[in-house]
Protein backbone atom coordinates (compact mmCIF):
# COMPACT_ATOMS: atom_id res chain seq x y z
CA UNK A 1 0.00 0.00 0.00
CA UNK A 2 1.57 2.96 -0.70
CA UNK A 3 1.36 6.36 1.04
CA UNK A 4 -1.66 8.83 1.26
CA UNK A 5 -1.30 10.96 -1.99
CA UNK A 6 1.16 9.45 -3.30
CA UNK A 7 2.40 7.80 -6.35
CA UNK A 8 -0.87 8.06 -8.70
CA UNK A 9 -1.34 8.45 -12.49
CA UNK A 10 -4.25 8.50 -13.98
CA UNK A 11 -6.75 10.05 -12.18
CA UNK A 12 -8.04 9.26 -8.76
CA UNK A 13 -8.30 5.97 -7.47
CA UNK A 14 -12.15 5.53 -6.05
CA UNK A 15 -13.42 4.67 -2.31
CA UNK A 16 -14.49 0.77 -3.33
CA UNK A 17 -11.14 0.30 -4.98
CA UNK A 18 -9.36 0.65 -1.23
CA UNK A 19 -9.75 -1.20 1.92
CA UNK A 20 -11.64 0.21 4.68
CA UNK A 21 -12.25 0.69 8.29
CA UNK A 22 -15.87 1.65 8.91
CA UNK A 23 -16.11 2.85 12.42
CA UNK A 24 -19.92 2.05 12.39
CA UNK A 25 -19.72 -1.23 11.48
CA UNK A 26 -17.36 -1.87 14.04
CA UNK A 27 -19.53 -0.21 17.15
CA UNK A 28 -22.07 -2.13 15.77
CA UNK A 29 -20.22 -5.41 16.22
CA UNK A 30 -19.03 -4.30 19.34
CA UNK A 31 -15.07 -3.63 18.77
CA UNK A 32 -15.01 -0.44 19.52
CA UNK A 33 -14.96 -0.64 23.50
CA UNK A 34 -12.31 -0.07 25.60
CA UNK A 35 -9.57 -3.01 25.72
CA UNK A 36 -11.13 -4.92 22.59
CA UNK A 37 -8.61 -6.45 20.70
CA UNK A 38 -9.28 -8.32 17.05
CA UNK A 39 -8.11 -8.19 13.50
CA UNK A 40 -10.00 -7.17 10.19
CA UNK A 41 -9.12 -9.09 6.80
CA UNK A 42 -9.89 -7.95 3.46
CA UNK A 43 -10.68 -10.77 0.60
CA UNK A 44 -10.63 -11.69 -3.06
CA UNK A 45 -12.08 -14.73 -4.74
CA UNK A 46 -12.23 -16.61 -1.27
CA UNK A 47 -8.12 -15.67 -0.76
CA UNK A 48 -7.35 -13.51 2.24
CA UNK A 49 -5.02 -10.48 0.82
CA UNK A 50 -4.32 -8.26 3.85
CA UNK A 51 -4.93 -8.21 7.75
CA UNK A 52 -4.84 -5.80 10.04
CA UNK A 53 -4.88 -5.91 14.04
CA UNK A 54 -6.05 -3.51 15.99
CA UNK A 55 -6.41 -2.64 20.10
CA UNK A 56 -8.99 -0.41 21.77
CA UNK A 57 -7.21 1.92 24.37
CA UNK A 58 -8.37 4.32 26.56
CA UNK A 59 -6.19 7.74 28.20
CA UNK A 60 -6.82 8.82 31.65
CA UNK A 61 -7.74 11.83 30.43
CA UNK A 62 -10.90 9.44 29.02
CA UNK A 63 -10.21 9.90 25.00
CA UNK A 64 -10.58 6.55 23.48
CA UNK A 65 -8.44 5.32 20.96
CA UNK A 66 -7.72 2.60 18.07
CA UNK A 67 -4.21 0.90 18.09
CA UNK A 68 -4.17 -0.38 13.87
CA UNK A 69 -1.00 -2.89 13.80
CA UNK A 70 0.02 -4.12 10.12
CA UNK A 71 2.39 -4.42 7.79
CA UNK A 72 2.84 -2.18 4.42
CA UNK A 73 5.19 -1.96 2.08
CA UNK A 74 6.80 1.33 -0.16
CA UNK A 75 7.44 1.56 -3.65
CA UNK A 76 10.62 -0.18 -3.18
CA UNK A 77 8.97 -3.36 -2.40
CA UNK A 78 10.07 -3.32 1.48
CA UNK A 79 7.71 -4.75 4.50
CA UNK A 80 7.40 -2.01 7.19
CA UNK A 81 5.94 -2.78 10.39
CA UNK A 82 3.27 -0.05 10.99
CA UNK A 83 1.78 0.57 14.30
CA UNK A 84 0.05 3.94 15.59
CA UNK A 85 -3.37 5.05 17.10
CA UNK A 86 -6.39 7.14 15.49
CA UNK A 87 -8.32 8.66 18.12
CA UNK A 88 -11.95 8.11 18.34
CA UNK A 89 -14.81 11.09 18.74
CA UNK A 90 -18.01 10.64 19.91
CA UNK A 91 -21.28 12.84 19.12
CA UNK A 92 -24.23 12.70 20.89
CA UNK A 93 -27.02 10.81 18.56
CA UNK A 94 -30.93 12.64 18.09
CA UNK A 95 -32.29 9.48 20.68
CA UNK A 96 -30.14 9.09 23.01
CA UNK A 97 -26.48 7.49 22.86
CA UNK A 98 -24.15 8.43 21.16
CA UNK A 99 -22.22 7.81 17.52
CA UNK A 100 -18.73 6.98 17.30
CA UNK A 101 -15.96 8.85 15.05
CA UNK A 102 -12.37 8.19 13.68
CA UNK A 103 -10.31 11.09 13.67
CA UNK A 104 -7.97 11.19 10.63
CA UNK A 105 -4.40 10.62 11.59
CA UNK A 106 -3.51 12.38 8.88
CA UNK A 107 -5.71 15.87 9.26
CA UNK A 108 -8.06 15.27 12.59
CA UNK A 109 -11.19 15.21 10.45
CA UNK A 110 -13.78 13.47 12.22
CA UNK A 111 -14.86 10.58 9.52
CA UNK A 112 -16.71 7.50 9.43
CA UNK A 113 -14.32 5.91 7.10
CA UNK A 114 -10.51 5.23 7.14
CA UNK A 115 -9.02 4.12 3.85
CA UNK A 116 -5.66 1.89 3.90
CA UNK A 117 -2.54 3.30 1.94
CA UNK A 118 0.78 3.18 4.01
CA UNK A 119 -1.52 5.18 6.45
CA UNK A 120 -5.16 4.87 7.32
CA UNK A 121 -6.85 7.91 6.23
CA UNK A 122 -9.87 9.84 5.29
CA UNK A 123 -11.11 9.85 1.61
CA UNK A 124 -10.14 13.91 1.43
CA UNK A 125 -6.20 12.70 2.68
CA UNK A 126 -5.98 9.21 0.33
CA UNK A 127 -7.31 11.65 -3.11
CA UNK A 128 -10.12 9.15 -3.40
CA UNK A 129 -12.95 9.30 -5.86
CA UNK A 130 -16.37 8.44 -5.04
CA UNK A 131 -17.54 4.89 -7.25
CA UNK A 132 -19.84 6.83 -8.68
CA UNK A 133 -17.55 9.55 -9.94
CA UNK A 134 -16.07 7.01 -12.53
CA UNK A 135 -19.13 5.72 -14.24
CA UNK A 136 -20.02 6.60 -17.55
CA UNK A 137 -23.24 8.84 -18.15
CA UNK A 138 -24.79 5.72 -19.52
CA UNK A 139 -23.83 3.13 -17.05
CA UNK A 140 -25.04 6.03 -14.55
CA UNK A 141 -28.50 6.29 -16.18
CA UNK A 142 -28.91 2.48 -16.82
CA UNK A 143 -28.81 2.57 -12.89
CA UNK A 144 -30.53 5.69 -12.39
CA UNK A 145 -33.10 4.19 -14.64
CA UNK A 146 -33.44 0.54 -12.47
CA UNK A 147 -34.03 2.43 -9.12
CA UNK A 148 -37.01 4.46 -10.87
CA UNK A 149 -38.30 0.69 -12.38
CA UNK A 150 -37.67 -0.91 -8.91
CA UNK A 151 -40.10 1.49 -7.45
CA UNK A 152 -42.81 1.37 -10.36
CA UNK A 153 -42.64 -2.33 -9.86
CA UNK A 154 -41.19 -3.25 -13.12
CA UNK A 155 -38.48 -5.42 -14.43
CA UNK A 156 -35.07 -4.20 -14.02
CA UNK A 157 -33.43 -3.56 -17.15
CA UNK A 158 -33.64 -0.57 -19.59
CA UNK A 159 -34.26 -2.18 -22.60
CA UNK A 160 -37.22 -4.89 -20.92
CA UNK A 161 -39.76 -2.55 -21.96
CA UNK A 162 -42.21 -0.27 -19.59
CA UNK A 163 -44.87 -1.91 -17.26
CA UNK A 164 -48.32 -0.90 -16.43
CA UNK A 165 -48.99 1.58 -13.74
CA UNK A 166 -49.16 0.31 -10.05
CA UNK A 167 -52.20 0.34 -9.06
CA UNK A 168 -51.48 2.21 -5.61
CA UNK A 169 -50.02 5.23 -7.53
CA UNK A 170 -51.66 8.30 -8.47
CA UNK A 171 -51.66 8.89 -12.51
CA UNK A 172 -49.45 12.37 -12.25
CA UNK A 173 -46.33 10.93 -10.08
CA UNK A 174 -46.90 7.59 -12.72
CA UNK A 175 -46.32 9.92 -15.81
CA UNK A 176 -43.80 12.24 -14.14
CA UNK A 177 -41.70 9.03 -13.11
CA UNK A 178 -42.55 7.39 -16.42
CA UNK A 179 -40.98 10.33 -18.18
CA UNK A 180 -37.91 10.41 -16.06
CA UNK A 181 -37.47 6.76 -16.62
CA UNK A 182 -37.68 7.05 -20.50
CA UNK A 183 -35.19 10.14 -20.23
CA UNK A 184 -32.84 8.04 -18.67
CA UNK A 185 -33.42 4.99 -20.71
CA UNK A 186 -32.96 7.42 -23.84
CA UNK A 187 -29.01 8.10 -22.64
CA UNK A 188 -28.50 4.29 -22.56
CA UNK A 189 -29.60 4.24 -25.76
CA UNK A 190 -26.89 7.21 -27.23
CA UNK A 191 -24.26 5.59 -25.10
CA UNK A 192 -24.73 1.98 -26.63
CA UNK A 193 -24.64 4.19 -29.89
CA UNK A 194 -21.84 5.72 -29.17
CA UNK A 195 -19.89 2.85 -27.40
CA UNK A 196 -20.99 -0.45 -29.83
CA UNK A 197 -21.84 1.20 -33.11
CA UNK A 198 -25.09 -0.35 -32.87
CA UNK A 199 -28.87 0.73 -32.87
CA UNK A 200 -30.93 -0.38 -30.39
CA UNK A 201 -33.75 1.84 -30.51
CA UNK A 202 -35.42 -1.72 -31.85
CA UNK A 203 -35.67 -3.53 -28.75
CA UNK A 204 -37.38 -0.69 -26.87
Amino acid sequence: MGGYGSGRRGGKDTVGQMRALDARKLKRDGCLEPGFSGQSTWSRGGTVIATIRFRVGQEASGLMYVQLMYRSRDRSEVWQDMDYRVALDRTPCNYGGSRVWFQCPACGRRVAILYGGRVFACRHCQRLAHDCQRERLDDRAARQADKLRDRLGWIPGALNGCGPKPKWMRWRTFRRLKALHDEHVGRVLAGARERFGVEVDSFW
